[in-house]
């Protein structure tokens, strides 16, 4: 938490400086010098205190990690570039700590509105202080549902048909533009689901932890575990309504 703190810190006094900017896969995906800044921060902070765990980072100065045997560390610097490029708001660092296989901690840092999500396994999830309540069920018809319009026009991922009548059902949806925080809100209670296509374990590997610490569910979108070492669809809320969405709607049409 103190890493994150700090690197946080780093990164508000940036918004007073002249960003260096890049592409990666395409144009709308976004790396600055302060990703990498941020990065290699933490990593140094790792590699000094446990020389001896493995690495996952999204900017690439980690291991080139392929198994998730011993300890490993999954981070994300910035998690919601184009937020912090565009709007200097909405997004995160994302920490998490794997044990042969098996999330221990979680932490996502909302670094704009200093709130602190974090969790140990077994020891609940916080936000800052306050500790998070186990998650309560509720109705499709009541919930707010965080999903990328995206989703449910025209894509290469996935036939839109399938998410509009969730998103025709529920109360209202809601996109943040950074999963982490999306995660984050789901564990707080501020988001009942959240749906999405194509993310990395730097993406999800917190948000996870902070989710099964309060009861939820998270899983790929045919309710299988998630691999914590590729790309993952992405199907995360309170177990109920989890199980409501997947049997009413994703899994309806492959029984």
């Amino acid at each position: 938490m103190d890493w994150a703190y700090e690197a946080g810190t780093v990164i508000r006094e940036s918004f007073k400086k002249q960003l260096t900017i890049e592409t990666k896969s395409n144009a709308d995906d976004l790396v600055t010098n302060m990703d990498r800044e941020v990065e290699t921060f933490l990593i140094d902070k790792i590699r000094k205190h446990y020389p001896d765990h493995q690495i996952l980072g999204e900017e690439g100065s980690g291991d080139d990690v392929q198994s998730m045997e011993g300890t490993v560390w999954i981070i994300d610097p910035i998690d919601g570039t184009m937020n912090f490029v565009h709007q200097q708001t909405n997004f995160a660092i994302s920490i998490a700590v794997y044990h042969e296989g098996e999330g221990k901690v979680g932490l996502i840092y909302n670094v704009v509105n200093d709130e602190m999500f974090h969790a140990i396994k077994g020891n609940g999830a916080y936000m800052n202080e306050h500790r998070l309540p186990k998650l309560q069920n509720v109705e499709l018809e009541k919930s707010i549902i965080a999903i990328n319009a995206t989703w449910i026009t025209s894509n290469k991922r996935m036939d839109p048909s399938i998410l509009i009548p969730i998103v025709d059902r529920c109360r209202g949806t809601r996109s943040y533009g950074s999963a982490a925080i999306e995660l984050a809100f789901v564990a707080a209670g501020r988001l009942d689901a959240y749906i999405t296509m194509r993310l990395s374990p730097w993406d999800f590997a917190a948000g996870k932890i902070l989710i099964e610490e309060v009861g939820g569910t998270i899983t790929n979108l045919d309710g299988e575990e998630l691999d914590m070492l590729g790309k993952n669809s992405i199907f995360a809320g309170t177990q109920n309504l989890h199980q409501y969405i997947l049997d009413e709607h994703l899994l309806h049409d492959k029984k």
